[in-house]
């Protein structure tokens, strides 16, 4: 089954959004993403219309946050691209008639439900802020180790 990777992507170019803090185009942003610009444009389409971003046109134009960072979350983004299936997995049939295969839905959908309540009440704690300071600070350590590193002559 085809992984849903649009809130990983989504994520991405917003936090290389923030770190350009200027408007970037969705060829620029598609670039970032080594995908192509309707992509961009279509995710970025729930991100707007939840007010995170907004879109400027013509010369200078381009996407930029309308959000604060720490004020939204990435359980928030998750909804704004519309709550995609959480997990790939599921039940083989959803209204079984044999009784062995009901048993199994019962304890299925049971652990499926908890297991997606707790991984979206902890998408909920990490805001667009925590994923810029963690960027920040693995920048800062990279460009720290490529300073150190001596150059072949």
């Amino acid at each position: 089954m085809r992984r849903d990777s649009r809130l990983s992507g989504a994520l991405h170019v917003l936090l290389h959004m923030a770190e350009r803090g200027q408007p970037m185009t969705s060829d620029e942003l598609a670039l970032c993403m080594s995908t192509n610009p309707v992509v961009v444009r279509r995710m970025m389409a729930g991100l707007r219309e939840a007010g995170f971003v907004q879109s400027e046109k013509g010369h200078g134009g381009g996407w930029t946050i309308a959000c604060d960072l720490k004020a939204v979350s990435i359980k928030d983004i998750y909804d704004a691209l519309g709550a995609p299936t959480v997990f790939a997995l599921g039940n083989r049939t959803e209204a079984p008639g044999c009784l062995v295969e009901q048993a199994l839905n019962s304890a299925l959908d049971s652990a499926f439900h908890d297991a997606e309540a707790l991984l979206l009440a902890r998408l909920g704690t990490i805001s667009l802020a925590d994923l810029s300071d963690d960027f920040n600070r693995r920048f800062a350590a990279y460009r720290s180790q490529s300073r150190k590193k001596p150059r072949a002559v």
